[in-house]
């Protein structure tokens, strides 16, 4: 049914149809009889992976940007995912870039985003975790972090912290997100002087908090190799527990559609060999010594598990969501 239904989705505005169905998904998953039918409807072969401390039920978790502010987390538990990483969130609220700002790429399974980090800010999704009530079980809930637009960089740290103490004792991990190409400047914070800075303030807050969550850093797929070092080994020295590689990308290599000249973040089928490729080069530098998980470019099931073959712990799915539905989870997990 799912290729009828996009073919709806698709007249819309991409960012209109992205609201529309993640409110559908919330509003299924608060009444129990409908959330049960998506649950039947989509339940994954349990795979369990234990890692930073926690049991998986299987590899696949959603990616950040789908729900920015938590409001779906029932609706989304029932489409058989591992994992949920909600996010971006900020400090405090912003709405982010000006609109238009998603763009589909349809020939070639892409879309282009230039969101900028639009949220209701740390206290609306603070709450909304807070009153849910008992978690959906099984999954685990990592939030994705990122400071606001007009904080200066310099002052970037104090973000992050401000965030790590609102949600440390509300979610499983937490994930410093210093890649997306749509927050003027965000991406320097890659650097290896500004990142072991950064992550040596995160590390010591850690220390400090009551609640010690797994720590993930988020990289961009369009680092040099001097500065894929610098990031691995700032992330590893600081005593972070894991990589996500990757963020969307600046590229447009082979890119066709004149959408393509769209400014933003590129995902879905074209990230996947740059990646793929990135991933690859991670994993040889940090040689086991934390985790990584895969995100980018992962569109079929076996798109997925070359990604856990090059030596991915975890993966997560965004785009392929987009253009082949929810059934694409079960898909993997089964394949996996």
């Amino acid at each position: 049914m799912y290729p009828v239904f996009r073919s709806l989705l698709f007249k819309l505005d991409p960012e209109i149809a992205h609201h529309l169905t993640l409110q559908l998904v919330r509003m299924v998953g608060v009444v129990l009889p409908s959330r049960w039918l998506l649950e039947r409807m989509f339940s994954a072969p349990q795979k369990p992976v234990r890692v930073f401390g926690l049991t998986f039920r299987n590899p696949v978790g959603l990616a950040a940007g789908y729900d920015k502010d938590g409001v779906a987390v029932y609706g989304l538990s029932a489409l058989g995912f591992g994992h949920l990483e909600l996010g971006t969130v900020t400090p405090r609220p912003q709405p982010g870039n000006p609109k238009p700002r998603v763009f589909r790429l349809i020939e070639e399974q892409g879309v282009i985003n230039r969101m900028g980090f639009p949220g209701r800010g740390m206290q609306y999704v603070s709450q909304q975790l807070s009153v849910m009530g008992k978690r959906p079980e099984g999954v685990v809930l990592g939030l994705n972090l990122g400071k606001n637009k007009d904080t200066p960089l310099e002052n970037a740290a104090e973000d992050y912290l401000t965030l790590m103490r609102a949600f440390a004792p509300l979610a499983d991990y937490l994930a410093i997100n210093v890649s997306s190409p749509n927050t003027v400047g965000l991406r320097r914070l890659q650097g290896r002087a500004m990142l072991e800075e950064l992550l040596g303030a995160i590390a010591r807050e850690r220390q400090r908090l009551p609640a010690n969550r797994p720590i993930l850093v988020k990289i961009a797929p369009d680092l040099s190799e001097e500065e894929l070092d610098d990031a691995v080994g700032a992330i590893v020295g600081a005593g972070m527990d894991g990589i996500i590689a990757t963020n969307t990308t600046l590229s447009r290599e082979g890119i066709r559609s004149p959408l393509g000249k769209e400014p933003g973040g590129l995902s879905g089928r074209p990230l996947t060999a740059l990646s793929d490729s990135v991933l690859e080069k991670v994993v040889a530098r940090v040689n086991d010594r934390v985790p990584i998980i895969a995100v980018g470019g992962i569109m079929s099931p076996d798109d997925a598990k070359r990604k856990l073959d090059l030596g991915a712990t975890l993966i997560q799915v965004y785009t392929g969501l987009v253009y082949a539905g929810p059934g694409l989870v079960k898909e993997i997990v089964r394949r996996i």
